[in-house]
């Protein structure tokens, strides 16, 4: 397997253009999302949480089909390069592009929102009278479940291989529904990265969502 991986990891255009689909998918699923939680509730077209689950589950599903196999999510990647499917400095690339691409997204959305709107670009933050614990335990539980999905999903003998994207996106809704209460819903460290860098918000961000890359990196080691 490690011969195999090899091969795949040779500089080519085919690496290369792994490396983009990366960064524009992760640009055209935050530009597209990120807007939905930033908006006044108090607005007739504010969203309620079902609408914002959809919203990122039907983009993620629609960004993986028309780009192939991206990750768009940096402890997804990390989960692979632990089952031996992505070699660890193939993996370095995709998650800085993935990382540049929700600077690029939220950076872009910085421009075009209104002012009202410029201070809050959906960072996610823990909602008032949950403790951090609470936080964390809820967001470990929806990115399990999210990467276990991935895992089953892209395996080449999976019976569900062909439905891939709808699975994942279905899972993707699912832990934005159990999430959003309690969270705001981060399952995605580069989703939470984006938005905190750009707006200068950093209270909750490394407490439970970049932590979480280190906690399944370790996790899927040991369950390998």
């Amino acid at each position: 397997r490690e011969d195999e991986l090899k091969k795949k990891d040779v500089w080519s255009g085919l690496f290369l253009r792994d490396i983009f689909c990366e960064f524009l998918g992760t640009v055209l699923f935050l530009f597209i999302d990120e807007p939905l939680p930033t908006l006044d509730s108090s607005l007739a077209c504010s969203p309620d949480p079902l609408h914002v689950s959809l919203a990122f589950g039907v983009s993620l599903t629609l960004a993986s089909v028309c780009l192939g196999e991206v990750h768009l999510n940096p402890v997804v990647t990390l989960a692979l390069v632990a089952g031996l499917r992505v070699s660890p400095w193939r993996a370095v690339l995709l998650v800085g592009s993935q990382l540049l691409g929700a600077l690029s997204a939220c950076a872009l959305l910085l421009g075009i929102m209104p002012t009202a709107l410029k201070s809050n670009l959906g960072v996610n933050e823990v909602a008032p009278g949950v403790y951090l614990y609470q936080a964390l335990l809820v967001e470990m539980a929806v990115t399990f479940q999210l990467v276990l999905c991935v895992q089953a999903a892209t395996h080449p003998k999976s019976a569900f291989s062909s439905m891939g994207p709808a699975v994942i996106g279905l899972s993707v809704t699912l832990g934005h529904l159990v999430a959003i209460g309690f969270t705001g819903c981060g399952m995605n460290p580069a989703r939470s990265f984006g938005p905190a860098v750009i707006s200068l918000r950093w209270r909750d961000t490394w407490t439970y969502s970049q932590a979480l890359c280190f906690f399944f990196l370790h996790l899927c080691v040991h369950l390998k």
